[in-house]
Parts: structure tokens; C-alpha cells; sequence
């Protein structure tokens, strides 16, 4: 039989977004997470802000980050055959708490059920799409407790949607690509559960949208970019590799050393970009304390002579106080 190797759930989700200052606002004193590093994109050759978002020691599967392009220009448009929903776990009786926190803060947002459970849609300033989910489940994932009480603070990814335009293209890629299990439909709705039961964030949800047009791929603000996925080791890494090379989908790249972790990456049939990424032990404390994080501009050492381009993004108003 194939060994698909392992995947234990989410490792980070991350998204293009408008003004830097914007999206820190949102995700830090709305949403109420820690900001966890502040440093560049490693691909190309414009300076873009690489932000990361998290609980307070930036946990695997806590992660939200975000490329912010427009000081750059660079548009994305949301369509099918591309990411839609980015859904974050809290637990089942908070969603009451964070409407209200929406409604006091002037968030526009829709009180919903699907799949049994209760979400708050809302979005983002740039337009993507969220979901706080009420997750039923027992959720030890340890939160950030600043903005919001711990009691109702967000744990971290829940999974995503995708938009397709039919669901049995990447309904092959989960379950034999991924070892994925399918767990229902709702209409043009469908949900599967990936990963191990000490992993996190398990859930990809497909909705069928066979009318909207192509989104785009490309890096460009609005649009999701990519769902990266939790693999351990450089060994499994590998594993998942090779079995998804096997059933066809040989486009995975070789793994990219992303400072904080080393990542391989298939675009999947819906359209939706795969990441496997794992950190043996590298972190976020290779370039700054516990108790330092998100407090410095890290520059990855082969940007480091470039520190006065990069110098020149838009400045962030933060909290914490950050140097250099």
C-alpha cells in the first residue's frame, strides 16, 4: 500500500492584504491576537511586509500572516478555484461574546449555521472572508490573553473554504492526497477532516461556485494565498511528497528554507495552494526572545544589505514597542 505519510492539521494560514497599519488593527486590537514577527516576504524583489499573527508563543496552527501590498499596488480578485474563508476556532459559547465585540467596534457581520456549528462571518478591511467558528470540541490550544479574556479568545485555524467549480477534483486530492475524510454535505457545501487527533485546524470545507469567475494566484491584496500544513519532520515532508508526486500533481516544489520553517508547496486542483511546512525546533526564537517577539524588524540575512529599502515600507503604530 502507498504511505501518504502524515500530516497533524494546519500550520499557518496566510493572505494578501491592503495598508500594513490596517491589518494590524484588525488582527491585533480587534481580533485580539499576539503580533508575533514582523519581518519581509522572501520571494521576489520588492520589499513587502511578512506580518505574523498568533497566540503568545506563535504556536503552529495559531498562525495567521499576512503580506500587505498596497504600498505596493498589487491587486488580487476573489473568485472560485481559489481560497474564499479563513475559519478560526473559539470556543462554543463565545460567539455571543464576539458579537457583541462586533457589534461594539462597527464590524458588519452574519450569525450562522452550518455543519452543527454556530460561526460569525465577517471580513476583513481588504474584503477576505472570515469565520469565527464555534468549535464543540474541546480546543487545549492555549490563547493569547491580552485584548480579549482568555475564556473567549480566538485558539487559532479551524481550517478553510474553498471555492470550486465541482467538488470531485480536489475531493481526489484530500482523500487520496491527503488522507482526508469526508464528513458531510450541505448543498454546495462539503466538509473533510485531514490530520492527526493531536493536530489542529483539520477542517477544509469546499462550496461549489461553478458561475463566479476565475480568481487570481498571483500575490495581490483580497485574496487568500496559501493554507499551510503541519508535517513534523524533514523525513515526512518528503514522504508527502512523494506520494502526492505519485498520484499525479508533479508540480511540488523542493522544500524553501522560510527561516522560521521549511516549506514544499503543490497547488491543489481547486485551485487552493498547498503549503508542508515543519520546524524542528527553529521557531520563532531564532532572531528574538519569548518575551521579544513581534518587538523587532527581522531581516532574513541574505535581505540584511537591504535594510534601508525596507526601511522605507509604511510604519506601523503598534502596541508593543518595536526597534530596529
Amino acid at each position: 500500500m502507498p504511505n501518504p505519510g502524515f500530516i497533524r492539521g494546519t500550520h499557518h494560514l496566510t493572505f494578501c492584504v491592503g495598508p500594513a497599519q490596517e491589518d494590524y488593527d484588525f488582527h491585533v486590537r480587534l481580533l485580539g491576537l499576539r503580533s508575533v514577527k514582523k519581518t519581509v516576504l522572501f520571494d521576489g524583489e520588492i520589499p513587502i511586509y511578512h506580518l505574523y499573527y498568533g497566540n503568545g508563543a506563535g504556536d503552529p496552527s495559531t498562525l495567521l500572516t499576512a503580506f500587505p501590498y498596497r504600498q505596493a499596488g498589487w491587486m488580487g480578485k476573489r473568485g472560485t478555484n481559489q481560497a474564499k474563508i479563513l475559519l478560526l476556532s473559539v470556543p462554543v459559547d463565545s460567539i455571543s461574546y464576539w458579537s457583541d465585540r462586533f457589534n461594539q467596534q462597527g464590524v458588519d457581520h452574519e450569525r450562522i449555521e452550518r455543519f452543527g456549528t454556530e460561526r460569525l462571518l465577517f471580513r476583513h478591511p481588504c474584503g477576505i472572508e472570515y469565520a469565527l467558528v464555534g468549535d464543540p470540541d474541546p480546543d487545549t490550544r492555549e490563547p493569547y490573553d491580552a485584548i480579549v479574556p482568555a475564556e473567549h479568545a480566538i485558539r487559532g485555524a479551524f481550517g478553510t473554504t474553498t471555492s470550486v467549480t465541482e467538488q470531485g477534483p480536489m475531493d481526489y486530492y484530500i482523500v487520496q492526497g491527503m488522507n482526508g475524510e469526508p464528513l458531510g454535505d450541505e448543498g454546495e457545501n462539503h466538509q473533510y477532516r485531514i490530520g492527526q487527533a493531536d493536530g489542529a485546524g483539520r477542517i477544509l470545507e469546499l462550496v461549489e461556485e461553478p458561475d463566479l469567475h476565475q480568481g487570481t494566484w498571483h500575490f495581490g491584496e483580497g485574496t487568500i494565498h496559501h493554507q499551510a500544513f503541519d508535517v513534523g519532520t524533514a523525513e515526512n515532508q518528503q514522504v508527502v511528497k512523494d506520494h502526492i508526486v505519485g498520484l499525479g500533481f508533479t508540480d511540488v516544489s523542493e522544500a524553501k528554507d522560510r527561516g522560521y520553517f521549511f516549506s514544499m508547496y503543490c497547488r491543489s486542483p481547486s485551485g487552493l495552494l498547498t503549503e508542508f511546512a515543519y520546524g524542528e525546533g527553529r521557531g520563532f526564537l531564532i532572531d528574538e526572545t519569548a518575551a521579544e517577539l513581534g518587538t523587532h524588524m527581522c531581516i532574513p540575512p541574505h535581505w540584511e544589505h537591504r535594510r534601508p529599502e525596507i526601511d522605507q515600507l509604511e510604519p506601523i503604530e503598534t502596541l508593543e514597542t518595536v526597534v530596529g
